[in-house]
């Protein structure tokens, strides 16, 4: 199985809706808050040079924003 994380926000809606998605479809996955982990934070900036959330590492794949086709063909969900 893909190891999934997701750098979000708690009052970010896009990734309130990529969450539910992932529950939805049984996706584990490991959340990091970037407005309460500055950790988590300069991570998520130097693997894409900006601050916009969501943002979905799978394994060693990004994808920034909720992008719901690429999402589900990474990790195999029938749409």
């Amino acid at each position: 199985m893909a190891k999934v994380r997701v750098f979000s926000t708690k009052a970010c809606p896009h990734c309130i809706v990529l969450k539910q998605f992932f529950n939805d479809n049984k996706i584990e996955f490991e959340d990091l808050d970037v407005s309460e982990n500055e950790e988590a934070r300069k991570e998520m900036v130097e693997k894409t040079g900006q601050m916009g959330v969501p943002v979905i590492q799978i394994d060693n794949e990004i994808i920034v924003g909720f992008d719901k086709p690429k999402l589900s063909q990474l990790l195999g969900i029938k749409e």
